[in-house]
């Protein structure tokens, strides 16, 4: 079985330090329970792992008593917990054994950022340091594929996505199932496990209808209309779409101009296989009409992957002009402005709206497209 290590193994190990809590966060499937199994063949000290959807753990750790964590750790230096979010006033427990019990090292796993802020928010200021993972991330895969045949994969990956474990399935009917089980097992059982939250029927509609607008701006309200629920439904249900990890927003970019769209937001997929799976179309590129916004979602969310696991302090945005003048993506990093357009074709050639250059005349423009990605992602 092929195994590739993961970029944040080492950014994990190095920051598990004596009193402090890691906190590693991601959708569920994308490897985190493997990655702990990483972890742990690189410590010297011994440790003590916990599952936190097991109710006996829940028990165990229900009562909050310094002695008690302390023999439960017995000799045990480091703490390691997956599935945190569902303990119980786990923030306080985290705290108590990170303040009264000399040289713990803790790391906690969550699915959830909703579940995960929630129960370690401010028990935990200034003691814990957080990570994000996702499904593999591009540069990777470098471990097992080498350029000649990254062409190819690319391919399949703007249809099938990144999930770990396909690398480990080779037909399409057999990564459309998995995909299927994550979307049935995973996806709509995190989501309707909140409160008020019992229409899976209607998730997955407004799921479908982000899906056909992947570069589009998105009206809340033109949504609710056609779902038949409120805007502010429509905004919660977004909300928690994306602290589950499925969706991610982009907010229009403005320096105050007038003409400058800045009220509406675009909503991209954090993994391209879960956008086709809802929209059934599993089809390889050259028989899809959506090969654009197929591009545009896979390089944003590895964009997204490079800013989370290099910690790089940026904004991201889209702009965009009531005369119809844009740009895809738009960086505000270093108090400089980066924007790009994203284009499959590497022939196509596009130059940066005359706008963006009279507004902005220090601003950097690239088109990214499939020859030059990988620059842009490394």
């Amino acid at each position: 079985m092929k195994l590739i290590k993961r970029i944040i193994e080492d950014q994990i190990a190095n920051n598990l330090v004596a009193n402090k809590v890691i906190i590693l966060i991601g959708p569920r499937r994308v490897g985190k329970t493997v990655l702990i199994k990483q972890v742990i063949n690189r410590l010297e000290e011994s440790y003590l792992l916990l599952n936190g959807e097991d109710f006996n753990t829940q028990e165990l750790l229900s009562r909050r008593s310094v002695q008690h964590y302390k023999n439960l750790l017995g000799k045990a230096r480091v703490l390691i917990i997956d599935e945190a979010q569902k303990i119980p006033e786990f923030g306080n427990i985290l705290k108590l054994m990170i303040d009264e019990i000399d040289g713990l090292k803790i790391l906690v796993t969550g699915s959830s950022a909703f579940d995960i802020d929630k129960v370690t928010g401010e028990p935990l200021t200034g003691r814990k340091k957080t990570f994000y993972m996702f499904p593999t991330f591009e540069t990777e895969y470098n471990q097992i594929e080498s350029i000649i045949n990254k062409p190819d994969h690319i391919r399949e990956r703007l249809i099938f996505g990144n999930y770990p474990e396909l690398i480990h399935l080779k037909d399409k009917e057999d990564k459309t199932d998995y995909l299927k089980e994550i979307v049935n097992s995973y996806l709509l059982k995190d989501i309707l496990a909140y409160d008020n939250i019992r229409n899976s029927d209607k998730i997955l509609k407004l799921l479908r209808l982000i899906a056909f607008q992947i570069g589009n701006e998105v009206s809340h309200q033109e949504l609710g209309k056609q779902l038949g629920m409120s805007k502010n439904t429509v905004e919660k249900y977004l909300d928690l779409l994306s602290k589950v990890f499925v969706l991610h927003r982009l907010n229009g970019f403005s320096r105050n101009l007038r003409k400058e769209v800045t009220k509406s937001n675009k909503w991209y997929f954090y993994d391209n296989g879960l956008r086709n799976l809802i929209i059934a179309n599993m089809n390889p590129i050259e028989l899809r009409n959506d090969v654009g916004e197929l591009w545009e979602n896979y390089v944003i969310s590895e964009r997204i992957k490079f800013q989370k696991y290099n910690r790089l302090l940026v904004n991201n945005y889209f702009w965009r002009t009531y005369d119809q003048q844009e740009i895809d993506w738009v960086e505000e990093r270093n108090g400089k402005l980066f924007g790009y357009e994203f284009k499959w074709n590497p022939k196509r050639k596009v130059k940066a709206p005359k706008a963006w250059l009279e507004a902005y005349e220090e601003a950097e423009f690239q088109v990214v497209n499939s020859e030059n990605y990988l620059e842009w992602i490394e």
